[in-house]
């Protein structure tokens, strides 16, 4: 697994658990939330164009 897509991968993990805080909270704030998804959103599309790319075999 490439440097880059752990990364991703990564990041797409600790907004996923920041969302599921956010969304936990006694009054959640539907702006927080909405920019979590969104970020969390992004990060995927991300890692599925790096998931898509043709592997280059050396």
């Amino acid at each position: 697994m490439s440097e880059r897509l752990y990364s991703l991968m990564e990041k797409h993990q600790k907004l996923d658990e920041k969302l599921r805080l956010a969304q936990r909270s006694v009054m959640p704030d539907p702006h927080e939330v909405g920019r979590l998804k969104k970020m969390k959103l992004a990060i995927k599309d991300r890692l599925a164009r790096f998931s898509n790319q043709p592997s280059i075999a050396g």
